[in-house]
């Protein structure tokens, strides 16, 4: 069993910046991959970012590339989410997720958070 608990979410104006958090409890977190999705009111969820256990691959969605940047710290069981110029349509509730590999296909996670929301203002 893995607990995932996400923070960090809040209002921010276009173009600026957020860091999210996922703090994950209950399993051996350095053996797992670990992905982030968000889900829009009205729309389905889609994938954001993954990364490896080793943090030795990532991978991105086209339209959050060269934008946000995941990340891991195994030592605190927690991986990140930093978000930068960010857009309207980023809007989402975000959610992170835990699988053995960083797949985009949220079905393949085994484990997910509660979410947190990310509003950002035009």
């Amino acid at each position: 069993q893995v607990q995932l608990v996400e923070s960090g979410g809040g209002l921010v104006q276009a173009g600026g910046s957020l860091r999210l958090s996922c703090a994950a409890s209950g399993r051996t977190f350095s053996r797992s991959a670990m992905g982030w999705f968000r889900q829009a009111p009205g729309k389905e969820r889609e994938f954001v970012a993954a990364i490896s256990w080793g943090s030795s691959v990532t991978n991105y969605a086209d339209s959050v590339k060269g934008r946000f940047t995941i990340s891991r710290d195994n030592a605190k069981n927690t991986v990140y989410l930093q978000m930068n110029s960010l857009k309207p349509e980023d809007t989402a509730v975000y959610y992170c997720a835990e699988h053995r590999y960083p797949v985009a296909q949220a079905q393949e996670y085994d484990y997910w958070g509660q979410g947190t929301q990310v509003t950002v203002a035009s």
